[in-house]
């Protein structure tokens, strides 16, 4: 299983509405390391999960980000054709970059 260090997505602003973020490849799993989050104005709500978005499946669900950047540090794993999906409570303000480490299954 080869696998590389890489930034996953970004640095992209989030809309207002559940977005596609990152999709890990049908023989390919993602693991998810640090997720940067940037907010130049005033505090406004983060929302992500794995898999489309649902309650149950958030690892934010309308967390506040204050002004200035916000580092979050964890492991999370997507499978094979999983996806990762966020949004905002205000859209084109928040700014996300995520860093990981792809490995090619197989």
């Amino acid at each position: 299983m080869a696998r590389t260090v890489k930034r996953l997505s970004g640095p992209a602003q989030l809309t207002a509405a559940a977005a596609t973020l990152i999709t890990a490849g049908a023989t390919e799993k993602v693991e998810i390391r640090h997720i940067h989050v940037y907010n130049p104005g005033a505090s406004v709500n983060l929302t992500m999960s794995i898999t489309a978005d649902a309650a149950s499946k958030r690892i934010f669900d309308a967390y506040p980000i204050p002004t200035g950047p916000y580092d979050h540090f964890g492991q999370y794993v997507l499978d094979p054709t999983e996806i990762l999906q966020a949004f905002a409570s205000v859209a084109s303000q928040l700014v996300v970059t995520i860093n990981g480490i792809s490995h090619t299954l197989g």
